[in-house]
C-alpha cells in the first residue's frame, strides 16, 4: 500500500485558501518543468512564493564559528522531467513580525533536514530561510508550513514584503503601547490585497512601540509606524507617527514624516491608500528606481501626501480597517509561570557574562527577555529543536526573531535564568555578546548570492571569532557598537545603519581581482536608525579585521567624555580616517602575500563568479587606473563638502567624480578626450553605454544613469539630502567602472 502524499496527509490541516494557492502554484510548477511557461514569466510566481535561485559557483557555507566551511548536500534527481533549475536555490520562509511558537520551530526543523543542509537562517526582515533546496520539493514544504500556520505568499516579488516588528513589544519599558496588534493587522489586510499586486519592486513596512530605539526601523522603510498617543478632550488616543519614502538599497533615502500622528483607526486605509499611489504611478520599466522612496524624491513630499489623501477620500469603506480593534488585547501573551525573582548566590563567569548582554528586565515585574544570539543568523536542526523544547518549558512558548537575525524568549521568570542558561549552552547557543560589537549582521554574500562581489558571511565570522576575544577586556563604549556587513551596494546586510560597516567590492593588482570592502563609518542603528553613514575608502578584505582594531582604537583613545560614535566621526572627520585606514589599502604583490588574492573561507583565486566576466574593449592602459583613483580621491572630497554643510558644492563635486570615472574608461580605449562635460558624457554614452561594455549581470546600466541623471541635473539647486544621495550614486558609479575596468582586460583575467 502506497504512503498518502503531504497533499492527502494534510488536505484538512490547511485553510482553504493556502491549499488553493498552492495547488495553483504546483501545476504552473508542472507546467514550467514541461516548458510551457517562459522562466520570465515564471519568476514572479515562484518569488511571490519565496522561492529564489542562488549562487552555485561557491559550494560554500560558513558556519560561523570557526571560519570554516560545509558544503551543500549532494545533488539530487528531480521528480520531474528535466528541471529548469541548474542547481538548487533558496526558500524563504515570511515570520510576520517574527512570531514563532516551538511547534512550528520544530516543523521548519524538519524542513531543514529533509529538504536542505540541516541549518535555518534568520534574515534582517525576521524571516527563516533554507538554503540549497529543490524547487520541485517546495509544493510540499509550503503545505507543511500552512498547515502549522504559516504561508511563504509574497515572501519576496513585486509585493508587501514581510511586516517587521519591534521583537519586544508589549513587554518593554520604553514603548508608548504595544504596537504587535497593529503589525498583526497590517500584515493579514495587506496579504494578496488587489491593491497591493500590482508594484514596480517590493514594499516594506515597519512598526515600532518607541521613538529612541532601533528594533522597528522604521527610518529605512518604505512606510514605518511609531507608537503615539495624544489626548483628546480628556481621553488618551493611540496613533502612530507615520514615516514614507526610506530605504536602504544601493542608495539609501531617509524616510520623510508623512504625519505627526495617525489614528489607530486610520493605519490601514493610509497603507492601502499609499499602496494604490504607488501601484499608479511608481516606476515600472525601470526597477532601479521602482520604490516608493524615488516616487517620494520625484513628486515631494507635499505632493505625494495630497495624492495619497485624494486616493483615501475615493477608497470603499471596508469594515477591516477597525474590526481588529474591538478585540486588540485577544492576543496578548500570558506568562505560564508565575513571576520570581533571581536568588543570589555564587553564579559563574560565563553566566554573568551572558546576564549583561543577553538579558533584559521586562516590564512587568519578575520576567525577563533573554536574547538567543545566532553567529551569522544560523542554527541546526538539532539545534532548533532543542530551542523549541527550551523556548517550552521557559517562556511559556513565546519567542520572537528579531532584525539582528537573532532570537529572544520573553516571559521568563527571573529565577530560571541559571537553568535556561545551562540548556542553552548544551545545545551551544549561550553565546554572550548578543548586541555587541561581536554580534554581526551579514547577508548572505558570495556564499548563495548571485548578487555577491565579496564573502560577507566569511569576513563576519572573522570578525566575530575575533572580536569575542578582545571583548573580554574591551571598554564598553567600543564593545557596544554595532558591525554590519554586505556582500555588495545593496545593503541587504544595512551597512548603511551601523557604527562600522562594510560592503563588498572588487578592485585588481597585478593583472588579479581582489575582494575589497568599503568602510563605511558613522550611520546611527538607534532612533530606529536616525541617520545613514557614507563610505570612506576600500580595504583589502583580509585588512578589514585589522580596520576595526585601528578605528575602535582610535574611537576609544581620542574620544570626548561620553561621545557617540557618531559625533566622534563627526567631529575628527573623514580625513583623519582616511589617513588612519591609508596603510591599509595597499595591496601585496602575489609573490609576496597569496592570501590577499583569496576571500575569506575560500581558498580558491579570487573571482566575480557568476557575476560574470565582459570581453575585451580594446587595450588598457594605466590612465585608467590614474583615473579611477582621481574619481575616488573627488567623491571623498564631496563628502567633505557636504559634512562641512555645502550641499551645493558636495553635488558639484560628486558629479566632477563621476566624469573622471568615465574620462578614466573612455582612456582605456583612446587618449583623445577633451575635459568638456558633454563631450565625456557622449563619448561614455556611445562606447560603454550603448554596447553594454559598462553593464554587468546585477545592475546592467543603473550606475550609468546615475551619471546621466547628475548630469541633466547640473545647475539644480540640491539639498543636503538630494547631495548625499548624488554621493552615494557617484560611488556607485565609479564602482561599475572599477567592474568595467576589470571585464575589459582583453587576458581575461579572473
Amino acid at each position: 500500500m502506497s504512503h498518502p502524499t503531504w497533499k492527502e496527509a494534510l488536505h484538512d490541516h490547511m485553510p482553504d485558501d493556502l491549499a488553493r494557492e498552492i495547488d495553483v502554484f504546483e501545476l504552473q510548477l508542472q507546467r514550467r518543468i514541461e516548458g510551457n511557461i517562459e522562466e520570465k514569466l515564471f519568476a514572479e510566481t515562484r518569488l511571490r512564493r519565496g522561492v529564489y535561485g542562488q549562487r552555485y559557483d561557491n559550494g560554500f557555507r560558513h558556519n560561523g564559528t570557526d571560519s570554516q566551511t560545509i558544503g551543500y548536500p549532494e545533488e539530487k534527481s528531480t521528480k520531474g522531467p528535466d528541471t529548469f533549475w541548474d542547481a538548487p536555490g533558496m526558500q524563504r520562509i515570511k515570520i510576520p513580525y517574527g512570531i514563532l511558537n516551538p511547534e512550528q520551530l520544530r516543523l521548519m526543523a524538519d524542513l531543514a533536514e529533509e529538504y536542505s543542509d540541516a541549518i535555518l537562517h534568520v534574515t534582517t526582515r525576521q524571516d527563516i530561510q533554507l538554503h540549497y533546496i529543490h524547487i520541485d520539493d517546495t509544493p510540499d514544504m509550503m503545505r507543511r508550513l500552512a498547515a502549522v500556520g504559516i504561508t511563504t505568499r509574497e515572501a519576496c516579488g513585486n509585493s508587501v514584503r514581510n511586516i517587521t516588528a519591534c521583537p519586544i513589544s508589549g513587554v518593554c519599558h520604553d514603548e508608548v503601547f504595544d504596537a504587535t496588534p497593529y503589525a498583526k493587522a497590517a500584515t493579514y489586510f495587506l496579504l494578496g490585497h488587489p491593491d497591493a499586486q500590482n508594484f514596480g519592486r517590493k514594499f516594506k513596512l515597519a512598526f515600532s512601540g518607541c521613538v529612541e530605539h532601533a528594533c522597528g526601523l522604521a527610518m529605512m522603510h518604505d512606510m514605518g509606524f511609531v507608537a503615539q498617543t495624544r489626548e483628546v478632550n480628556g481621553v488618551i488616543e493611540r496613533g502612530f507617527r507615520t514615516y514614507v519614502g526610506g530605504g536602504l538599497g544601493a542608495v539609501p533615502h531617509q524616510a520623510k514624516l508623512y504625519d505627526d500622528f495617525v489614528p489607530e483607526a486610520e493605519i490601514l486605509p493610509l497603507a492601502q491608500a499609499v499602496c494604490r499611489v504607488f501601484s499608479r504611478l511608481g516606476e515600472k520599466r525601470n526597477r532601479a528606481r521602482a520604490r516608493v522612496k524615488f516616487l517620494v524624491a520625484k513628486l515631494g513630499l507635499e505632493e505625494f501626501k495630497r495624492l495619497v489623501e485624494e486616493e483615501r477620500a475615493q477608497l470603499p469603506e471596508d469594515p477591516r480597517w477597525t474590526d481588529y480593534l474591538s478585540h486588540i488585547h485577544d492576543d496578548d501573551e500570558v506568562p505560564t509561570d508565575p513571576p520570581s525573582e533571581l536568588m543570589e548566590g555564587d553564579h559563574s563567569a560565563e553566566f554573568k557574562a551572558w546576564m549583561e548582554t543577553n538579558v533584559q528586565s521586562q516590564k512587568q515585574d519578575g520576567y525577563s527577555l533573554v536574547h538567543v544570539s545566532l553567529p551569522l543568523g544560523d542554527l541546526t536542526s538539532k539545534q532548533t529543536r532543542f530551542l523549541a523544547d527550551i523556548t517550552e518549558h521557559f517562556s511559556g512558548g513565546h519567542i520572537r526573531a528579531t532584525v539582528e537575525q537573532n532570537f529572544v524568549l520573553r516571559w521568563v521568570p527571573n529565577a530560571e535564568l541559571p537553568k535556561l542558561h545551562e540548556a542553552l549552552v548544551a545545545a551551544d547557543l549561550g553565546r554572550p555578546g548578543a548586541g555587541t560589537i561581536i554580534d554581526i549582521t551579514s547577508c548572505p554574500g558570495t556564499d548563495t548570492c548571485k548578487l555577491g562581489i565579496s564573502s560577507s558571511r566569511g569576513l563576519a565570522a572573522q570578525l566575530s571569532d575575533r572580536l569575542a576575544v578582545q571583548a573580554l577586556t574591551m571598554d564598553k563604549a567600543a564593545k557596544n557598537l554595532r558591525i554590519k556587513v554586505s556582500g555588495c551596494f545593496n545593503a541587504c546586510g544595512q551597512h548603511h545603519i551601523s557604527d562600522i560597516g562594510f560592503y563588498g567590492v572588487s578592485r585588481k593588482a597585478g593583472g588579479r581581482k581582489v575582494a575589497h570592502f568599503q568602510v563605511v563609518l558613522g550611520g546611527q542603528w538607534l532612533e530606529n536608525a536616525g541617520s545613514f553613514g557614507l563610505a570612506t575608502g576600500a580595504v583589502p578584505s583580509k585588512n578589514i579585521p585589522e580596520t576595526v582594531t585601528k578605528v575602535t582604537s582610535f574611537f576609544l583613545n581620542e574620544r570626548e567624555g561620553d561621545e557617540s560614535f557618531q559625533d566622534f566621526i563627526k567631529r575628527v572627520g573623514k580625513v583623519r580616517v582616511k589617513a588612519l585606514l591609508k596603510e591599509l589599502t595597499k595591496i601585496p604583490d602575489y609573490n609576496e602575500d597569496p592570501s590577499y588574492y583569496s576571500d575569506w573561507g575560500d581558498p580558491r583565486e579570487y573571482t566575480l563568479g557568476d557575476l560574470g566576466q565582459g570581453e575585451c574593449a580594446g587595450e588598457v592602459v594605466h590612465f585608467t587606473e590614474f583615473g579611477l583613483a582621481t574619481s575616488e580621491q573627488e567623491v571623498f572630497e564631496a563628502q567633505l563638502k557636504l559634512d562641512d554643510g555645502h550641499a551645493g558644492d558636495a553635488g558639484k563635486l560628486a558629479l566632477k567624480a563621476m566624469r573622471t570615472a568615465a574620462k578614466a574608461l573612455i582612456q582605456a580605449q583612446t587618449f583623445n578626450i577633451s575635459d568638456d562635460g558633454q563631450h565625456i558624457l557622449n563619448e561614455f554614452r556611445t562606447r560603454f553605454y550603448d554596447t553594454e561594455l559598462f553593464f554587468d549581470p546585477f545592475a546592467k546600466g543603473k550606475f550609468a544613469n546615475y551619471f546621466f541623471r547628475a548630469h541633466e541635473d547640473a545647475a539644480l539647486a540640491l539639498s543636503a539630502d538630494q547631495a548625499h544621495q548624488r554621493i552615494e550614486e557617484a560611488q556607485l558609479f565609479i564602482e561599475g567602472a572599477h567592474g568595467c575596468y576589470q571585464r575589459m582586460d582583453s587576458g581575461g583575467a579572473k
